[in-house]
């Protein structure tokens, strides 16, 4: 063992000393943070338009900040863009993550001076928790490649502006840069597919140990090594024991990359996003990602059944119940208040506080108050991929409710396929009556033939990949919607179908 890998150990375990510290006493470490915000927010524009020098209780913050998404914060964005100090948080932010909008165009989200270090701590912990847990260090000695945006960065009035994996880039750890790939340049390329190209190029003789990355974009990434060399991964690369990810569920992809690997390796799950460092898995055995109660963020929950209601229940940490769907609501030392980054979780353990990433508020099926999140959706497939030896590439569900033929409506299911099921009907109603266990409303609907069962169209090999690039979204940071309530995507997507 080298020597980077027999040091993280001790620190490893010192690590989870001070994480099992929080994690015990969550609501003491929320109180603290809440309290640690509203007294900086007090002195900046957000605060004095909000009261709260007035505001000594969650009760009371409630009552003076409503629940806000981008748009609605929008107008303080603006006056930070203009050139504005104290608006949101102290000063002017240290970065500004530029991620992809969708009524407002981009939307710049603030990275401030006390946010930045808890987008890397959060990442050391879920890697020294791994280490302290298995014992498993060895991929400290060898490279380690993450799958990122460009750090490649910009100005906008004064500050400095890029993609967050692109930002978080230029705070790798000293002592990891040797370690790290692909290089500045090639990580520098903004084409997708010569950027990957260029980083098979320069890894497929390396001691590859760890590889990061969102699955769709690494599963592309394993697939042109294999096409070069004619190996498995885990032959090219035979010390790889470590993947780690973030932005998907893993469980869609495991079974594909196990077959590309040629082995299981051990997965990692993190849970970050612009707005903060959210969540990562803190062991090997027990379900859900560790909440980082002391992050720097404050957390809000909306029951997701409720949110679109007129004065939806509104809680602290305090008083969340497993196995419920929320709507996760952030205030963070980047001055965001009140904020709904669009995600929806639940908890599978309050001792400590566990979670797992249910889907995107805005990214469901309710087109007849069925109301299908990706949790469901992702479940079904996985039943019925078990059941039939299958493997999937990627996948999407829109809604058709206006079918040809005086047939019923029906959820239409695009997927492309590694390996397809030997009986597609079989597949088919395999998924279909996984989706009505899941959800009684889905299971209502078909009994009471307002909907038909699930209908699958194949996508063609590479389609997804085809589909993206031609919407300028391939690669990086961009996702596939598991689910949308419109076929915005899906009468697009069907240019890629299969022939025959």
């Amino acid at each position: 063992m080298g020597l980077k890998a027999t040091l993280s150990k001790p620190f490893a375990k010192l690590t989870t000393k001070k994480m099992r510290k929080w994690s015990s006493a969550p609501i003491v470490a929320q109180e603290k943070v809440f309290h640690q915000l509203i007294t900086t927010g007090k002195k900046t524009a957000f605060g004095k338009d909000n009261g709260f020098d007035r505001i000594r209780s969650y009760a009371d913050f409630k009552a003076a900040v409503p629940i806000r998404d981008y748009e609605a914060l929008r107008p303080y964005i603006d006056r930070i863009l203009k050139g504005e100090s104290n608006v949101l948080w102290k000063g002017r932010p240290l970065y500004l993550s530029k991620t992809a909008g969708t009524t407002s165009g981009a939307k710049y989200i603030p990275i401030s001076k006390e946010s930045m270090p808890f987008h890397t701590e959060a990442a050391r912990c879920a890697l020294l928790s791994y280490i302290s847990e298995t014992g498993k260090a060895s991929f400290a000695d060898g490279k380690m490649i993450f799958l990122q945006g460009s750090p490649e960065m910009s100005t906008t009035s004064g500050i400095l502006t890029g993609r967050l994996s692109g930002i978080v880039a230029h705070h790798v750890p000293a002592y990891l840069l040797k370690n790290r790939m692909p290089s500045y340049e090639t990580n520098c390329i903004k084409d997708w597919e010569k950027k990957v190209n260029a980083i098979v190029e320069e890894t497929v003789n390396e001691d590859m140990r760890l590889i990061s990355g969102i699955p769709s974009w690494v599963q592309m990434y394993f697939e042109k090594l294999i096409e070069k060399t004619g190996k498995p991964v885990g032959e090219i690369f035979p010390n790889f024991s470590l993947f780690v990810f973030g932005g998907v569920n893993f469980e869609p992809y495991r079974q594909r990359f196990d077959q590309l690997i040629g082995r299981p390796v051990d997965s990692l799950e993190t849970y970050p996003a612009s707005e903060g460092f959210i969540a990562y898995q803190d062991s090997q055995t027990e379900k859900g990602l560790l909440l980082a109660v002391d992050g720097g963020i404050f957390y809000e929950f909306i029951p997701a059944d409720e949110f679109f209601d007129e004065n939806p229940t509104r809680m602290a940490l305090k008083d969340v119940e497993v196995g419920v769907n929320y709507v996760l609501i952030l205030n963070t030392n980047a001055g965001l208040w009140g904020y709904n980054i669009g995600d929806t979780v639940k908890f599978v353990s309050t001792s400590p506080y566990r979670l797992v990433v249910s889907g995107r508020i805005k990214h469901f099926i309710s087109a007849f108050g069925e109301h299908v999140i990706g949790e469901e959706v992702e479940h079904a497939l996985q039943v019925a991929c078990a059941d039939q030896a299958s493997e999937v590439v990627e996948f999407t569900v829109a809604p058709q409710v206006d079918p040809t033929e005086n047939e019923l409506p029906y959820h239409e299911w695009f997927i492309e396929f590694a390996r397809p099921p030997e009986n597609m009907n079989r597949f088919r109603k395999s998924m279909d009556e996984a989706m009505q266990h899941k959800n009684i409303y889905y299971r209502d609907l078909i009994e009471g033939k307002i909907l038909q069962p699930l209908k699958i169209t194949c996508i063609g090999k590479h389609g997804f990949n085809q589909f993206m690039r031609s919407r300028g979204k391939l690669g990086g940071q961009n996702k596939i919607p598991r689910l949308s309530n419109d076929r915005a995507y899906a009468d697009v997507l069907v240019r890629w179908k299969e022939a025959g």
